[in-house]
């Protein structure tokens, strides 16, 4: 804090810290956020170590722009969390030993009831989450009320459903919409099946890297035709 403080130091401090806001350092904060799941994605702990420090960073800069407004400290913001902690286990630091992790979510829910003008139970999902991370959020939370397939055969013909509606589709704006329509759709097989689309997505992206880089190695790649280039992508696919 002492180090930031000096940063934001009107006359003294850094011209680009001092200047910051809430909304300029956001971008900054995620990206960090995503830096420390990279270096654990990696297991550098290392690595880790740094991003982490980074992150933190990124939590006192925010709480020292909101001490210098008069709108909390970054001891609140602690003991907010700690707070929080203890009343959503109260197995653990309260006097119900039967409570256990099943209420976490029965708890949150009263708390957003208590303090949000927003009754609906898509109440407080964040807007900046990855979308596909977001879709899965909407769909749990639309699913508590019994909005929901019976089965996984819901999801999946609503898949080729999409699909179709995709070459349907008659302007940019509706292929746009009906193309959003398909990764919700294909988010919601994802949560069927137990996986985080999220997190499949990263493997995908991971596996198409790791492929594509092997074979543009080989020489007089960019001069191929697509066919060549093709058979060598199968050709490494089966290596």
């Amino acid at each position: 804090m002492a180090v930031m403080a000096r940063l934001r130091d009107p006359e003294q401090g850094c011209e680009w810290d001092k200047v910051q806001t809430f909304s300029t350092i956001a971008p900054y904060t995620i990206e960090e956020a995503y830096e420390v799941a990279d270096a654990i994605q990696r297991n550098d702990l290392a690595e880790l170590k740094d991003e982490l420090g980074d992150l933190a960073l990124q939590i006192v800069f925010h709480a020292q722009m909101a001490a210098e407004a008069g709108h909390f400290t970054l001891s609140d913001v602690l003991e907010g969390i700690c707070d929080k902690m203890e009343r959503r286990h109260p197995h653990i630091f309260g006097d119900d030993p039967t409570g256990g992790h099943h209420r976490w979510e029965e708890i949150k829910a009263a708390e957003r009831a208590a303090k949000a003008d927003d009754t609906s139970v898509l109440a407080g999902i964040a807007l900046a989450l990855p979308s596909l991370e977001r879709a899965v959020k909407l769909q749990k939370r639309a699913a508590r009320t019994g909005f929901d397939w019976p089965d996984v055969s819901g999801p999946r013909d609503k898949i080729f459903e999409e699909l179709e509606e995709i070459f349907t589709a008659e302007t940019d704006e509706q292929r746009e919409e009906e193309v959003g329509d398909l990764l919700f759709a294909v988010a919601n097989l994802a949560r069927f099946l137990k996986i985080n689309p999220e997190e499949a997505l990263r493997k995908g992206n991971a596996k198409f890297e790791r492929r594509f880089r092997a074979i543009e190695s080989v020489p007089g790649f960019s001069d191929m035709s697509l066919d060549e280039q093709e058979w060598l992508w199968t050709a490494h696919k089966a290596s």
